[in-house]
C-alpha cells in the first residue's frame, strides 16, 4: 500500500511540476500566412492579397495569459482598376507586433496589442493591355509634380483569435492603422489589413 501511495505522489508531483513550467514557459513560433488588405478612404480601392511571414516570440505569464512580441514580413497595399488600367500599390513591412494573449478555453486566446511597422518598400504597379511597368511610389508622384507624404513608419492596433493544437497555432487577426500611410494633396489614407497565418510552436 506505501509503495502505491508514494506512486500516486510522484505522479501528483510530476504533474504539477510540468504544469509550473508550463506557465514560466518561452516559445517560439515560426508563422506563414496570407493578407487581405486595403485601404481607408478610397472607393476605388481593391483587396491587395500578400504574404505574410515571420515569427513570434512568446512568454507564459499565467495560466490564462501569455504576452508575445514578434518580427513579421506584411506585404501590404491595395489593388485598384480604373478605365481598364489595374495598378498596385505595393506597401511592404515589416511589422513588431507586441500581444497579450488571454487564454479563454484550452487552445483558443484572444489577442489585443500594439503594432509599430517599418516601411521597406514602397512602389506603385500599373498594368496595361498585358504590358507591366513598376516605378517607386514617391518617384512616381514627384514625377508628376505632386507632393506625396508616405511616412516610413506605421503603427496599428493588432485584434485577433488564435487556436492551438498539437502546437500548431491558427491565427486571424484584425491589424486597425492609426497612421497614415500616404497623404496627396489634402487627403489621406490608412491601412486596413486581414490576416491568416499558421505556425508551430516550439517550447523553448
Amino acid at each position: 500500500m506505501k509503495k502505491i501511495v508514494l506512486a500516486v505522489i510522484a505522479l501528483l508531483l510530476s504533474v504539477c511540476a510540468n504544469a509550473q513550467n508550463t506557465v514560466n514557459n518561452w516559445s517560439l513560433q515560426p508563422k506563414v500566412g496570407i493578407n487581405l488588405a486595403t485601404m481607408t478612404n478610397d472607393d476605388d480601392a481593391k483587396i491587395r492579397v500578400g504574404l505574410v511571414a515571420g515569427a513570434e516570440l512568446a512568454y507564459q505569464a499565467s495560466p490564462s495569459l501569455s504576452i508575445s512580441a514578434g518580427a513579421i514580413y506584411s506585404e501590404q497595399g491595395t489593388e485598384a482598376k480604373i478605365d481598364g488600367v489595374k495598378g498596385t500599390l505595393k506597401m511592404d513591412y515589416v511589422n513588431v507586433p507586441i500581444l497579450a494573449h488571454f487564454h479563454v478555453v484550452e487552445g483558443l486566446a484572444v489577442k489585443l496589442g500594439i503594432q509599430p511597422g517599418f516601411l521597406i518598400n514602397d512602389k506603385i504597379e500599373v498594368k496595361v493591355n498585358g504590358v507591366s511597368a513598376e516605378v517607386d511610389m514617391k518617384e512616381a508622384y514627384r514625377n508628376i509634380g505632386v507632393d506625396a507624404d508616405i511616412p516610413s513608419l506605421d503603427f496599428a492596433i493588432p485584434l485577433g483569435l488564435s487556436y492551438e493544437f498539437n502546437h500548431v497555432v491558427l491565427d486571424a487577426r484584425y491589424n486597425l492603422s492609426l497612421t497614415k500611410a500616404i497623404s496627396v494633396l489634402g487627403e489621406s489614407t490608412k491601412h486596413s489589413v486581414f490576416q491568416i497565418s499558421i505556425g508551430y510552436k516550439f517550447n523553448l
